[in-house]
């Protein structure tokens, strides 16, 4: 009886030296696979070197864990290996903005996003019948102080450790996590930030905007780290504008390339394009 094929993703991760893509190839080939795709890069800043490969296979994953293991030990690489296409359990948390949120969830819904979403928590009931719309359920958590993001954060873990959380989204989630819980999950939180030249801040970026008249508008999706903003940035957008479009309108704008830039970052995440170089990311995009 004959095995179907499996398409793989193998990303790996060391210091550049000379031999690593002619033993990974040997591995692959000793394992039945054939690669479909490939992309690698050297950092000239670190030293470091990063290769994600999509390979077809007939054997079982163990077969091919085994045929990388001794590459990966020799070479001192961080590695995984995945399915292409394989859904990652994604939690979303949210504040009272939907574009960010219903674009994640069309675009999961219609097959365009890999990523299973169990749960969608907010810290205010405005999003419910959104999610439940989509047919995810909604959980509110509301913060009013120290005590209430504390416990929240507590609940958090238990929750990604007995759902097996991968990836946490914050879409337009309002409140800042502690250093600790953005230390504990570094590399798996991903936030969208509104982007602008000078860079607004305050409760209405849009308006502070539109009274300087800037030209470009934007957004930045970036991993959440301790530093606030600060993230290694996964990708960025930026639209013109006119001195004729109202404050409304570069609400609508603003709106719309959020949700654009964040999806795209979720995407490429699931899909394991992104690795992380210190304070920057590697795209295979």
């Amino acid at each position: 009886m004959t095995t179907a094929n499996t398409h793989w993703v193998l990303t790996l991760v060391c210091k550049d030296q000379p031999g690593i893509v002619h033993a990974i190839s040997g591995a692959i080939v000793a394992a039945n696979g054939n690669i479909t795709e490939s992309s690698q890069f050297t950092s000239d800043d670190t030293g470091r070197f990063f290769m994600r490969l999509q390979i077809e296979s007939a054997v079982p994953r163990e077969h091919f864990v085994n045929q990388i293991l001794p590459v990966a030990e020799r070479y001192g690489m961080t590695w995984e290996l995945d399915e292409v296409g394989r859904r990652m359990k994604t939690l979303v948390l949210v504040s009272k903005s939907a574009h960010c949120l219903n674009d994640m969830l069309f675009r999961q819904r219609a097959g365009q996003l890999p990523v299973e979403l169990p749960v969608v928590f907010g810290n205010h009931p405005d999003l419910q019948s959104l999610a439940e719309f989509y047919g995810v359920p909604f959980e509110v958590h509301p913060i009013t102080g120290e005590a209430d993001k504390l416990a929240f954060e507590n609940m958090l873990r238990d929750y990604i450790k007995t759902a097996g959380i991968e990836l946490i989204v914050l879409a337009r989630y309002m409140q800042i996590l502690s250093e600790e819980f953005c230390k504990e999950f570094e590399g798996k939180i991903i936030n969208i930030h509104h982007s602008f030249l000078p860079g607004f801040k305050g409760a209405n970026p849009y308006a502070q905007a539109h009274a300087r008249g800037v030209k470009l508008i934007g957004a930045t999706a970036h991993f959440v780290t301790a530093d606030l903003d600060e993230g290694p940035i996964i990708e960025q957008n930026v639209v013109r504008v006119e001195h004729s479009d109202s404050k409304k309108r570069l609400v609508s704008i603003g709106q719309d390339v959020e949700s654009k830039t964040l999806t795209q970052a979720v995407r490429w995440f699931a899909e394991r394009r992104v690795l992380l170089d210190g304070e920057r990311t590697i795209i295979f995009s």
